[in-house]
């Protein structure tokens, strides 16, 4: 089965770029970002919506020595 690639209809608050938010899909790509507490809830203060993959394993890797 081909899945369909779904439209660039988002774009990333934090660098801008056209990214599709599969969040509210059955599976999603950001469900396999590791973030601490903090930094999700960093985030979500200072973002409304989704960030982009790309932008998501750049917090997740700056960020994976000071997870606990």
């Amino acid at each position: 089965m081909t899945t369909a690639k779904q439209p660039l209809d988002d774009k990333c608050p934090r660098c801008g770029e056209p990214f599709h938010c599969g969040a509210a899909e059955p599976r999603c790509d950001c469900f396999d970002i590791n973030l601490s507490a903090a930094l999700r809830q960093s985030l979500a203060v200072q973002y409304s919506s989704c960030l982009c993959i790309a932008c998501l394993k750049a917090l997740q890797t700056a960020n994976s020595g000071h997870a606990k």
